[in-house]
């Protein structure tokens, strides 16, 4: 029995004994090999067919899940994308080569071991794959299992509210660079020293020089990246929101509410159900690549994978763990029903649900890109991720807390959320990040969720719409609702540098003061999703 079946007590009924061939080459269709590994029961006879198709290698620990899949009885094909572990090509960042798909399914139609039930399974990169595998009309493919992954990379993931994705993305060039390096020991010392090298590249300027920074050479999608910014000509190599329609009929999607990809995969909950799918939608307490390896996320997608391959009814709705409250809640659908509810700033770092009566000097910091306004947790990559203490950065200068009084009863809040700001500077190249946590009796300061917006145009008093992550979340008795805002959340999101220059190749800094208004005339608020008789 495999080591993950016993851990995750996902024990198959009827264990099968696993084979398995090494290095099989595919030919895409231009004609590139491509490698892969072939799992297989053991006396099974075109078993359904599980397609894992990524950039990571072979060999490593995520041949864990292609042997426990084997185990239960299916095939497992595998494969590394073009110019990753031995494949040929090149590798080109989240450009997929469409040659690469293209000719993969024309080998497996052809194989005799392959008996027509296809079905595609992975997280981040892995999953990311599965959505450009469907800009082909595939009729033998029956599930896609998606484990946080977007369909589509722009908005949610590189550029989200407009801000770079900076300290994300360079960890990313950071992770494929040592994966690429060799094997397990090479790969396990290139993780020595790696944060702190990885903490001096986001402060590079210009910016396009980060990769050099942090490998040492330049690596140019990530230069494409910063060059080409937010442009929607660019980033449409990378967009498959338009192959919904032929994503296979069961689709389960994974994600947490610390992934970085979360309001993108919930976008695309939304695109497939109106397209018809029949979408199972798991949301847990994690960060990035956490949720597959626990018991419910492990559990959940097999219970699909197995109802779909054996005929039997795939489970649907969504199942949502409530952080806060610690326990998982079954929907019908997301979002759920719920009321937007206004908790108004008020001044001296007051929230309330009445807004503040009267006049009131605004709230004012000094934003320093020279000593950029810190993050910790949330939704960035590596260690940190998650829920935090944030008093440490709440102490700074330049961080502004609006904070209620000690709930009297239970808040639970499930859904969107957002703020809005009536905000005002001298300079019109600014962010805004806004942060919610909860604050327990002890005062610390957990993060539930937060967002970034940038602005590039100028104006006096501008209303300022910020959209943070996602929620399901309970703020206990005698607990207190903490808004920070701030303009910068370094490295999560990039510093913004405030000079207007172009991201790529800009090496200025300009300092910002900020103020936020919150008098009976300009009311900002934050607005949270109170689901009715919940709270």
């Amino acid at each position: 029995m495999t080591l993950l079946s016993r851990v995750y007590g996902v024990r198959p009924t009827l264990r099968h004994r696993v084979r398995v061939r090494r290095n099989v080459e595919i030919p895409a269709a231009d004609g590139v090999r491509l490698l892969a590994t072939h799992y297989y029961p053991a006396g099974q006879r075109q078993a359904p067919l599980v397609l894992l198709r990524g950039p990571y290698g072979r060999g490593n620990v995520l041949d864990r899940l292609p042997a426990l899949l084997a185990e239960r009885g299916y095939q497992v094909l595998f494969q590394s994308l073009r110019g990753t572990a031995g494949s040929g090509g090149r590798f080109d960042g989240f450009v997929i080569d469409p040659a690469d798909g293209d000719g993969t399914l024309s080998w497996l139609r052809a194989q005799p071991w392959f008996g027509g039930e296809l079905a595609t399974w992975g997280a981040s990169y892995l999953g990311f794959t599965q959505w450009e595998l469907a800009a082909r009309d595939i009729p033998e493919w029956k599930i896609a299992l998606i484990q946080d992954a977007p369909s589509s990379l722009a908005e949610g993931f590189m550029y989200p509210g407009g801000a770079f994705a900076t300290g994300n993305a360079l960890g990313w060039v950071q992770l494929v660079e040592r994966m690429f390096t060799g094997g397990i020991a090479r790969q396990m010392a290139g993780m020595v020293g790696a944060a702190r090298r990885l903490s001096r590249a986001t402060l590079a300027l210009p910016l396009q020089e980060a990769d050099q920074a942090l490998t040492g050479h330049p690596v140019p999608w990530f230069r494409d990246w910063v060059w080409h910014e937010a442009s929607q000509e660019y980033w449409a190599s990378t967009d498959h929101r338009a192959n919904t329609p032929r994503m296979p009929p069961v689709v389960h999607l994974q994600g947490g509410w610390h992934d970085c990809f979360l309001p993108g995969m919930l976008a695309d909950y939304a695109a497939l159900v109106a397209a018809g799918r029949q979408v199972r939608l798991l949301v847990g307490p994690w960060g990035h690549g956490r949720g597959l390896y626990t018991r419910q996320g492990l559990a959940d997608a097999l219970a699909s994978l197995d109802a779909v391959l054996l005929g039997r009814q795939a489970p649907t709705g969504v199942r949502l763990f409530v952080t806060g409250a610690d326990h998982w809640r079954d929907l019908a659908a997301w979002p759920p029903p719920h009321e937007p509810t206004p908790w108004f700033l008020h001044p001296a770092g007051g929230l309330s649900r009445t807004p503040h009566e009267g006049q009131a000097a605004p709230s004012r910091y000094r934003y320093d890109p020279a000593d950029p306004t810190p993050t910790v947790g949330g939704t960035q990559a590596g260690m940190s991720v998650g829920t935090q203490d944030n008093r440490a950065v709440e102490a700074r200068a330049d961080v502004l807390t609006f904070t209620t009084a000690p709930l009297p009863d239970h808040v639970e809040a499930v859904g969107p959320v957002r703020v809005r700001l009536h905000a005002r500077s001298a300079n019109p190249n600014v962010d805004y990040f806004a942060r919610l946590c909860d604050v327990d009796e002890r005062g610390r300061s957990m993060n539930v969720c937060d967002g970034i917006v940038r602005l590039r145009e100028p104006g006096d008093i501008r209303t300022v719409e910020v959209t943070l992550w996602p929620m399901a979340h309970r703020f206990q008795r005698g607990h207190r609702i903490r808004l920070q805002v701030s303009s910068g959340a370094h490295p999560r999101f990039g510093r913004n540098p405030g000079t207007g220059e172009p991201l790529a190749t800009g090496t200025g800094l300009r300092a910002s003061e900020h103020e936020i208004f919150h008098d009976h005339l300009r009311p900002s608020a934050l607005f949270l999703p109170l689901t009715p008789g919940a709270s």
